[in-house]
């Protein structure tokens, strides 16, 4: 009798995850018990352990113990910092505390889904860019002249270089980690991101990640060759992910909730930006262009009443792809947005650059248009294209608590497809 009872169990587990194939995935809510979604809420402990300058040799922090990030702190001279799960680390508010893995160390930060790293602010009343983020860097390569970037905010020049030739390259791990109201603004330059990946090698380890409240983008990968699967970017002002600067990118079942009424002024907020470079006149364009393959997303806007922030000018497109990139996206949901996705306008529409950005098995709901040319009204030929039936594409209008599982659960919600929603319609 018990082996019919776990037989019948699997099959239905096995049906429920066929059916919930769009969008982020899983038999259970993977969210659950490392997620934190009102960090603002959350006591802050009391920090008795300073971290500051430079870490030159093997460091491990520990749980027992409440670390203060002060000032730009730099793990150099191929040291590696170890971080045990559970620990806190806070960036001081006052002196805008940042981690920087210069190239060559490593950072192994491997929580556990009941006992999560957390990274998070001392400021009495949190907000988004209370403090500085994680900057890792690597020595994979990237597509700029001489195949070596630095990343050029108020940190020390000589510890902030990138990139190199070593593709399988490993800046370490980062699993069961939370980074909370990062993304300090740099006068006269950008914002930091909550977590900046720059030429790290496809032995880095970026899994079950979550990057709430940042000032800047949440995840931004410059060069490199990286897989990453598991991301939650939660109410960032500028984008969830952005990848440029060739990055050979990998990105499985992550998740990018948008809110209305957070976004940048610069060029607006995305939660998908793909680019080929940030500057033209330093790009290498005989070196690879920037690739991005992605699977499984959840791209949503959590309003309530998409239609009227629509209206008011406060949503606009939810991916963007910049020339001379590639994209291939399959069976991910982007839900809430205008449009859904939006392509450079230096993008010819030839048969080369639409093999090269493809859209497939999605689920475009509650959006103003889905496919558009930038600066171009009529996007007749880009939706004809799409929207042949050998793409699988699905097209719907429905509720966004009727289309998630629940999504309004305060303290546990859940991103996934209900079931039998990704039916709804094949037509536009």
């Amino acid at each position: 009798m018990k082996k019919i009872t776990l037989t019948i169990c699997l099959l239905l587990a096995v049906a429920a995850n066929a059916q919930q194939e769009k969008g982020i995935i899983g038999y259970a809510n993977w969210l659950d018990n490392w997620t934190e979604f009102k960090p603002q809420k959350t006591e802050s402990k009391d920090a008795n352990q300073i971290l500051a300058g430079n870490i030159t040799e093997n460091t491990k922090l520990m749980k027992k113990n409440v670390y203060i990030l002060h000032g730009n702190v730099y793990v150099t001279n191929n040291s590696v910092l170890t971080i045990d799960p559970g620990t806190v680390i806070i960036g001081d508010a006052a002196t805008k505390g940042t981690l920087i893995i210069t190239k060559g160390s490593k950072i192994m930060a491997e929580g556990q889904e009941t006992d999560p790293i957390i990274f998070t602010s001392n400021a009495s009343m949190k907000k988004a860019g209370d403090w500085g983020g994680i900057v890792i860097l690597g020595d994979a390569p990237i597509n700029k002249f001489g195949s070596v970037g630095s990343y050029n905010m108020d940190l020390d020049p000589s510890l902030t270089v990138y990139g190199g030739n070593n593709a399988a390259s490993s800046s370490g791990i980062l699993k069961y980690v939370r980074i909370e109201f990062a993304g300090r603004k740099v006068k006269g330059a950008d914002a930091f991101n909550g977590l900046t990946v720059a030429g790290a090698g496809n032995k880095t380890v970026l899994e079950n990640i979550m990057v709430s409240f940042s000032g800047g983008d949440s995840f931004a990968f410059y060069g490199g060759d990286v897989n990453a699967s598991q991301l939650v970017s939660y109410k960032s002002i500028n984008d969830d992910f952005k990848i440029t600067q060739g990055a050979q990118c990998r990105l499985f079942n992550s998740l990018a909730v948008r809110s209305s009424y957070l976004s940048s002024n610069k060029d607006g907020s995305r939660c998908l930006e793909v680019k080929a470079y940030e500057k033209k006149n330093e790009t290498d364009f005989t070196k690879k262009s920037t690739f991005v393959s992605a699977s499984n997303l959840t791209l949503l806007n959590d309003s309530e009443n998409i239609k009227a922030d629509v209206q008011s000018g406060l949503v606009k497109e939810a991916i963007y792809v910049g020339e001379n990139t590639a994209l291939e996206l399959k069976r991910s949901v982007v839900s809430g947005f205008n449009p859904a996705v939006l392509l450079d306008s230096k993008t010819e529409m030839n048969a080369d650059n639409l093999k090269k950005i493809k859209f497939e098995e999605m689920f475009f709901n509650q959006c103003t248009g889905n496919i558009f040319t930038e600066n171009n009204t009529d996007n007749s030929d880009l939706e004809n294209w799409y929207g042949n039936s050998i793409f699988s594409n699905v097209y719907s209008q429905t509720d966004n608590k009727e289309t998630f599982v629940d999504i309004y659960n305060a303290k546990r919600p859940d991103y996934r497809l209900q079931l039998g929603k990704i039916t709804a319609s094949s037509g536009r």
